[in-house]
């Protein structure tokens, strides 16, 4: 059995995915930003016999990212497998750590998550990062914060960057742990997508799926710095190496000063 980490696990596709895992006997460390929220899933998922720990943090301040991977680092002596669930779409507070909220969060909080919990991530191990169908060029005015972006803009810009920056970090850790941006499947049925879209969405069971099977299944073994498009049920081709270098360069610049 395995150890994994889910952020935004207290609703949602996260709330789903620690489910199907809690029932399947793996140790679980849940990440949410709301503590009775977050103490409410963990007794759920204990019910089933499941092994839970929790971590409060507001990925939308990198201080709070940075003292929960110390938090963990020092809890647990080795994880296997980071599900970077968590992600922000439309929000009334669009700005967060001097740049849009969605970079903060969708993109940094991300890297910023696998970088500090590298040296205790199991070599073999995986790092999921949640990307979408939607991307858009990496505009890096935007990234640095110099530029305001619209929900969507911000948000595709937002999911690009994370996987731009997961194929860099897969060229330069080749031996593992295996690292994948995934999309799950679109306009799945969480709130960002009703709140977003206005749509009740599709079966959370699809994105469920592939997460768990990313996550522990043999067939991305030897997939590190890809991206799966879920619509499609294949890998994508790789982006442009020095376009995601670069992308990858100035994130981990911002994450040097966190």
């Amino acid at each position: 059995m395995k150890t994994i980490l889910i952020t935004g696990a207290t609703q949602g596709l996260g709330r789903a995915t620690a489910q199907t895992l809690a029932e399947d006997g793996h140790t679980l460390i849940l990440h949410g930003r709301d503590g009775a929220k977050l103490s409410e899933v963990a007794a759920e998922l204990r019910q089933v016999g499941a092994e839970v720990s929790t971590e409060l943090a507001d990925l939308s301040d990198l201080s709070e990212v940075a003292a929960m991977a110390a938090r963990v680092t020092q809890s647990h002596p080795q994880i296997d497998v980071l599900i970077n669930n968590a992600g922000v779409f439309k929000t009334t507070l669009t700005e967060a750590g001097g740049r849009d909220v969605r970079f903060t969060v969708n993109t940094l909080a991300s890297a910023l998550l696998a970088e500090r919990l590298l040296p205790v991530i199991a070599q073999d191990g995986r790092i999921l990062h949640l990307s979408s169908a939607a991307q858009a060029p990496v505009d890096p005015q935007a990234l640095a914060g110099a530029r305001k972006l619209q929900h969507m803009e911000a948000y595709a810009q937002s999911k690009l960057a994370i996987t731009l920056w997961n194929q860099s970090f897969g060229d330069t850790h080749p031996d593992g742990p295996v690292s994948l941006a995934i999309n799950p499947g679109s306009l799945l049925a969480t709130r960002m997508v009703r709140e977003g879209f206005g749509t009740s969405g599709n079966d959370l069971a699809i994105g469920v799926d592939i997460l768990t099977r990313a996550a522990l299944s043999e067939e991305f073994a030897e997939a590190t710095g890809r991206y799966f498009d879920n619509d499609a049920g294949r890998l994508a081709p790789r982006y442009d190496t020095a376009t995601a270098d670069a992308v990858a360069a100035q994130i981990n610049t911002l994450l040097t000063q966190v």
